[in-house]
Order: C-alpha cells, then structure tokens, then sequence
C-alpha cells in the first residue's frame, strides 16, 4: 500500500518543569492514501530525519518509532525519544538553521521507508534554541515551555488577536481573519495554528502596508473538503509581514 504524508507539525513538548529545556519535541502527521483517504487505525513504521541547511541538507540526527494511526489518520510522537540511529538530539545546533523534518514511512512495520515527506522548521522551538544559545534568562525559558495551547472555534469573519497567537484555530464554517497593520501584540516568530475542519473555507486577509507571503495586502485560502481537514501555519516574519505555509 503506497502512503504519503499529507501534512506534520511540531510543538514544544512540557515534560518536566526545570530550568533546563526538554530534549523532545512533539510531532504530528496526518498520513494518506494514494487515493487521498485516510490510514486509519493502522501500525506504520516511521523513520525522522532531522536536516540542516536543505531538504537534501547534512543529517544532524535520525531516528525510528513504532506508531499507531487514529480514527483520523493521525499519528503522534516525541523526536528526541525514538530508536537512535545517528546524531544526537541535543547537539542539534539549532541556532545554525534552517532545518528540515523528513518523514519516511513503512506501512507494514519494517524498514522498508519508500514514502518520504518533508516540512521545514520554521521556527525552533525557543527553549530548545535558548538552551543551545544560553543567552535568554531563566524566566523568559520557563515561560515559554508552560503555555498551554488552546484550539479556538472560528464560525465567522474578524481580525486575528492577541488571544489567538500561539494557538490553533478551528474553522468549521467559512471565514476570513484578517491581519492589521501594526499588531504589536505579536512577535517576530511567533505562530499561529490554522485548521479548516469538514468542507468549511478558511481566509487570511492582510490589510494595506502588511504583507502576506511577500504580497502587499495578499491573502492565502485553506479550503476542506467534506470529511477532512487542512492545516496551515501563520508565522509572523517582520515587521508587517507574515508567512503562511500549508496552504
């Protein structure tokens, strides 16, 4: 059976309250068909490369997992807590980036690993990188590990605000979330998850003087269909500007 992943996503895993950073980090995939449906309830075999510099980029550490798919095709790790093969995850030199997450995957649990994806990580999770840097203070670390993430319902349109950065949002009928200009309440690098759950249509809309993708008052779309979700990421790039991958 030919599987793909069809999209992955990371998150800074709070595994113990200390000064010092975690040395894992969740990880999601949604995996497909080659007919587009969803691998459910099925064991896979994953392989995790973690890339420097390029998709094709120097391996700076692999490893295995034995995972289970959900009832929605999903399946979830710990990078940094698998079978080792190379590197180490906690050299990783994070502040040399950019780095890559490729997937490969057996569907039949052995180490037959023909269906490769691969996603960038466009922001290092930050107690990693300050561990690895060791120029932040002790305080600002620790409180950006115990944020807890919230999934918030989106039903109709407004502006993207202070309480959705860092969250995930959850489109289940169309809407379009429109980006100001000057929202200081975001910082460069911060994130926001967006999700368009069962055929509902997802818009990002910037305003005149903020740019999307690289476009002056751009817009990027996520479109579901009936039974399935998209993902995408909203990551903040400057001053003004955003980048949305996903899409």
């Amino acid at each position: 059976m030919k599987l793909r992943v069809l999209y992955a996503f990371m998150l800074l895993a709070v595994l113990e309250i200390s000064a010092q950073a975690p040395e894992k980090m969740s990880y999601q995939a949604i995996i497909r068909s080659s007919d587009n449906s969803l691998v459910l309830d099925a064991p896979v075999n994953l392989k995790i490369i973690v890339r420097q510099g390029s998709v094709n980029g120097t391996s700076a550490y692999e490893e295995t997992h034995a995972a289970t798919t959900n009832g929605n095709g999903l399946v979830s790790l710990e990078i940094g807590d698998g079978n080792r093969i190379s590197g180490n995850f906690r050299d990783i030199p994070w502040s040399n980036g950019p780095f890559f997450i490729e997937t490969q995957v057996d569907p039949d649990g052995g180490n037959n690993y023909s269906i490769i994806g691969v996603s960038q990580l466009l922001s290092v999770p930050y107690a990693l990188y300050a561990k690895y840097a060791e120029n932040v203070v002790e305080a600002t670390a620790s409180a950006s590990v115990e944020k807890d993430v919230a999934v918030i319902s989106v039903e109709s349109s407004r502006n993207i605000t202070t309480s959705d950065v860092g969250n995930t949002l959850e489109c289940t009928k169309t809407a379009t979330l429109t980006l100001i200009s000057a929202f200081s309440d975001m910082e460069i690098g911060e994130t926001v998850n967006l999700e368009a759950h069962n055929g509902a249509s997802l818009t990002i809309k910037a305003t005149s003087g903020v740019s999307l993708n690289y476009n002056d008052g751009g817009t990027a779309s996520f479109e579901s269909a009936s039974g399935n979700v998209r993902f995408g990421l909203l990551r903040k790039s400057g001053t003004n500007a955003y980048i949305i991958s996903g899409q």
